[in-house]
């Protein structure tokens, strides 16, 4: 089991952008196609804005067209928890991360193989570090 990472809120604040903050702490969702690493095509791994942990590497990512950085997998399935959303009149399923309980986006069965899934990431929710 992953150990939580707890902060108060002013405390996320103090360590995030706003715009960050929206995103993670808030369940916000940023526009589509101005987030970061939409583009991003390096190898290497991305990773949670908030607390660091490992989520998905660069291999598991492709190009959805939905305008959010999209996977088909995390690095495992402990680094990514899945909660019902029924906001916004929708049934989703939100993505968290498993450390820090950030919201990162969602999860819908329409990926490509071996998974099926697309995880829509919010790119303000992500880092990426390139591989050496």
């Amino acid at each position: 089991m992953t150990k939580k990472i707890i902060k108060t809120d002013a405390e996320w604040r103090a360590e995030l952008t706003p715009d960050q903050y929206a995103v993670t702490r808030g369940a916000g969702t940023e526009r589509a196609g101005t987030g970061p690493w939409l583009h991003e095509h390096r190898d290497g791994m991305f990773t949670c804005v908030c607390c660091g942990t490992e989520l998905f590497r660069s291999e598991t990512k492709f190009e959805s067209g939905s305008g959010w950085p999209s996977f088909f997998a995390p690095v495992s399935k402990e680094a990514v928890e899945g909660v019902e959303d029924n906001t916004h009149g929708m049934q989703r399923i939100e993505a968290r991360c498993a450390t820090c309980e950030a919201h990162l986006g969602h999860v819908f069965p329409d990926g490509p193989e071996p998974t099926g899934l697309r995880f829509c990431m919010n790119g303000l929710a992500l880092n990426f570090a390139p591989d050496e």
